[in-house]
């Protein structure tokens, strides 16, 4: 058995946490696999080192040693070869990368005897038809206009049915799993990750009336940057690859078809993550 393992080389700066995974792996009979880049850092250690493709191709699952943000940078490759991902933290929260340091001896020897679930995880498909820009995100798919002197105004149609206009600095669609990160910050609502549905959250909206909307994972919602606004605005998902678009033109959002695998050791472990690490900060 192989796994793949994603380090963070700000968060892990001397690879002492990789190298204590490498060791425990070792001691159950599994094989660490290493982007073939990391080989002189880790030339003493009993990793294998491969070309980063041709290692998530040979590994059974991978495990990232970073924070949220370095499983989100993996997560793509990891849907694309149908890899379940373990997320270990050394981030600040750590809502996707639930385990940490000290739990690792625990539950890498529950890795190695198959204790564990897998918990599929739903994503969003973003599609700018007047770019031919489509993409996934695990987290939240996010609009923001271009110029940050004043709002831009954003029409939400649900199933091709009006919703809303919001004057906002920008809109967020988030995921259950992204409903802890930008979506929360702005006032949305925390959800149950395991939940169908997609939560929509205006930026500072210029209302008393604006309030953050959940909608049926079924469903297909459209944001149109107005035609009077100002400047272009722009779309990201999960923060990267960008889409410009003009004053008058859309986007379009549903749930996509894949579903990216988080390895879990516990059926709570989202809810004990939200009273440690939410609640008592």
């Amino acid at each position: 058995m192989s796994v793949f393992l994603f380090p963070n080389r700000i968060k892990d700066t001397d690879f002492s946490v990789t190298r204590q995974v490498i060791a425990l792996l070792d001691q159950h009979g599994i094989h660490a696999l290493l982007a073939d880049e990391l080989a002189g850092e880790l030339v003493d250690t009993k990793a294998v080192f491969l070309p980063q493709q041709q290692a998530l191709a040979q590994a059974k699952q991978v495990i990232t040693i970073g924070g949220d943000g370095t499983l989100l940078r993996i997560a793509h490759d990891c849907l694309a070869q149908s890899k379940p991902v373990l997320g270990v933290n050394l981030g600040r929260i750590g809502f996707l990368a639930t385990c940490e340091v000290a739990e690792l001896p625990e539950k890498l020897a529950r890795l190695a005897a198959g204790r564990y679930t897998i918990e599929p995880r739903n994503l969003l498909r973003a599609d700018a038809p007047a770019h031919n820009w489509h993409q996934v995100a695990m987290n939240d798919v996010v609009l923001f206009g271009n110029s940050r002197l004043h709002p831009m105004d954003y029409t939400v149609y649900c199933d091709g049915a009006f919703v809303s206009r919001y004057r906002s600095d920008g809109v967020i669609i988030a995921t259950p799993t992204g409903s802890t990160a930008y979506s929360l910050s702005a006032g949305g609502p925390v959800l149950d990750a395991c939940a169908a549905v997609m939560v929509l959250t205006p930026v500072c909206a210029h209302s008393i009336h604006a309030v953050p909307l959940v909608f049926s994972a079924s469903r297909t919602l459209t944001v149109v940057a107005e035609a009077t606004n100002r400047d272009s605005v722009y779309a990201s998902a999960d923060s990267h690859s960008r889409c410009d678009l003009q004053p008058g033109e859309s986007l379009t959002i549903t749930t996509a078809v894949e579903q990216l695998g988080l390895i879990t050791f516990d059926e709570t472990e989202q809810f004990r993550a939200i009273e440690t690490k939410l609640m008592r900060r």
